[in-house]
């Protein structure tokens, strides 16, 4: 069972909304660097081992250099994301650059910041060393197929656009050997926002006895393992947290008996979590603006799925706090929506809560990763602020709230008026 409680009390989140109007993203940075330092500590034990924190789980620079104080180095996917990692001071090695249908520019900045690169296909071998040249050390993403199920929200892996097969695998290594790259990792991501520990431990000992066998036939030696992230927080109260501990201590048992036992040691661990690392430790605060009664009971928010995007994505299931009826009895059904002129704009659909009024406040849990960060325009809607619960009790604005100027930015309204 995981306990939902939020880190602030009513009156806080009172205090905060005077200077910072609702909706709005919060992070608890105390509890964030605490996970963050457990993480390490557990996943430590392993050779080498390195965290990529996944940028896009919520790219934000503050959230990146708390981790970078860390010790977390940053897992980019574009452009945009590098460059956050340059900003917070990270370079070389310490960034990961996983993209898919990677245009040259992104492969350029990457090589510019010395960053390690994982290829997405055999194709990008060849593109990469046109448009930038290919770099010392080269990863590739290694996609099973039908020998992994997947999940389902990453979705069936012989279904899924990533990676590598088995096969163009092998030839990938060779072809990079040939053309002079002298250090090889490789990498794999099967699960996402999964909570079965042995998930995690079998795709380490599949990844373990590809290494086996690429020494093998190859004669190339792996210089370290990228595991992925794909550890998944307890969304509802009735889950349970997944054990780091369990889950090191599995891969590391599957390390001893395939890498140590063929004289492979030592071979580097990396993972690039993200949801693990920030999700619980963020919630969208939001006002009740209407009550709604027709053939159900709607709870009408000043948020909506622009804020969060997962309940409609993915009809994901996140928890909610009426502040101050956290102990009222659950006696009422309702929807809790958005204004977007969409149907699937909701939060929560048929579910059970104290009697809820206009002007309540609803906090939103799990919404440190995923959150803001998939945020969009559509209908007109304006990206909400982020703020920091820094470990003092004091809150510091760490993204502004977007403006109309913000939305109309990109326009020429000037011109518009000339246009015929």
């Amino acid at each position: 069972m995981s306990e939902k409680k939020v880190p602030f009390t009513k009156q806080e989140i009172i205090s905060m909304t005077k200077k910072f109007p609702t909706p709005f993203h919060i992070y608890d940075e105390k509890a964030m660097r605490t996970n963050a330092q457990k993480f390490l500590h557990s996943f430590g034990t392993l050779p080498g081992f390195k965290e990529y924190f996944a940028v896009k789980a919520t790219p934000n620079p503050f959230i990146m250099k708390i981790l970078k104080e860390e010790k977390f180095g940053a897992d980019c996917s574009s452009y945009p994301e590098l460059l956050l990692a340059e900003k917070v001071g990270l370079r070389g090695e310490e960034i990961m650059f996983s993209s898919n249908d990677t245009p040259a520019y992104e492969f350029i900045k990457a090589r510019e910041l010395g960053a390690i690169i994982n290829l997405d296909d055999i194709s990008h071998i060849p593109f990469l060393e046109k448009v930038a040249g290919l770099p010392e050390v080269i990863c590739f993403r290694y996609n099973p197929g039908p020998m992994r199920s997947g999940n389902v929200i990453i979705g069936n892996p012989k279904e899924a656009k990533y990676g590598f097969t088995r096969e163009q695998l092998f030839e990938g290594y060779e072809l990079c050997k040939k053309k002079g790259v002298k250090r090889f990792g490789l990498h794999t991501m099967v699960v996402s926002n999964e909570l079965n520990t042995e998930e995690f431990i079998k795709t380490a000992q599949m990844i373990f006895e590809l290494v086996v066998e690429i020494k093998v036939k190859l004669g190339i030696s792996i210089e370290f393992v990228n595991l992925g992230g794909g550890i998944g927080i307890p969304y509802k109260p009735e889950q349970n947290a997944v054990s780091y501990e369990e889950v090191a201590a599995g891969i590391h048992r599957k390390y001893d008996e395939i890498i140590r036992k063929n004289n492979l040691h030592p071979l580097k661990m990396y993972m690039e979590c993200g949801r693990a690392i920030t999700g619980p430790y963020g919630y969208l605060v939001t006002t009740v603006l209407h009550m709604k009664n027709t053939y159900k009971d709607y709870v009408g928010c000043d948020s909506c799925m622009a804020n969060l995007m997962r309940p409609a994505m993915y009809g994901a299931y996140h928890h909610i706090t009426v502040m101050g009826k956290e102990f009222v009895g659950q006696d009422h059904i309702y929807d809790v929506t958005g204004s977007l002129c969409e149907n699937n704009d909701k939060f929560a659909i048929d579910r059970k809560f104290p009697k809820i009024d206009v002007g309540d406040i609803l906090v939103i849990h799990d919404t440190g990763a995923h959150g803001h960060a998939m945020g969009f325009q559509y209908n007109g809607k304006l990206r909400s602020a982020e703020l920091l619960l820094r470990p003092d009790r004091t809150v510091t604005e760490i993204r502004r709230a977007e403006t109309p100027d913000d939305y109309f930015a990109t326009l020429d309204l000037e011109k518009v008026k000339e246009f015929i």
